[in-house]
């Protein structure tokens, strides 16, 4: 068993690949199988697996989620409370209970068994700027 953080600094709203710090955690583990376990400790970002290819994918579910969760002072959003935060807080939340906060990957012969086009996100729901902490957890 291994673990260790990844910290993802944010410039805000928007999905930050990773996946490249995954595989490094991985690879020192010297471990050959296993389950890496990704856990983000926060409640305003989530975690995805997505395309790593075609940068128009992110764009596309970034457009996508701004339109599902608009900020709360969008009219369509007036009935919303939670707004000590900003008005980019509560839908930060809500888009984070629509989205995994974690995520297991195999490890196969000392790599993760990604897909040839998938790559690790962390999805940042907030418009300011954050350092997100990932707790990565290597289990045989």
């Amino acid at each position: 068993m291994t673990q260790g953080i990844v910290t993802v600094a944010t410039r805000g709203q928007g999905l930050y690949e990773f996946t490249g710090r995954a595989v490094a955690f991985v690879r020192d583990a010297g471990q050959e199988t296993g389950l890496l376990t990704l856990f983000v400790r926060h409640t305003s970002c989530s975690l995805l697996v997505q395309e790593n290819a075609d940068p128009d994918v992110r764009r596309d579910l970034e457009a996508f989620f701004r339109r599902l969760v608009p900020s709360s002072d969008d009219r369509s959003m007036h009935w919303i409370t939670h707004r000590l935060e900003g008005p980019d807080d509560m839908p930060a939340h809500i888009k984070a209970a629509l989205t995994p906060v974690s995520l297991a990957i195999p490890v196969i012969g000392g790599q993760l068994a990604l897909g040839t086009w998938q790559g690790l996100y962390l999805f940042e729901h907030r418009d300011r700027p954050h350092q997100r902490e990932i707790a990565l957890h290597l289990s045989a």
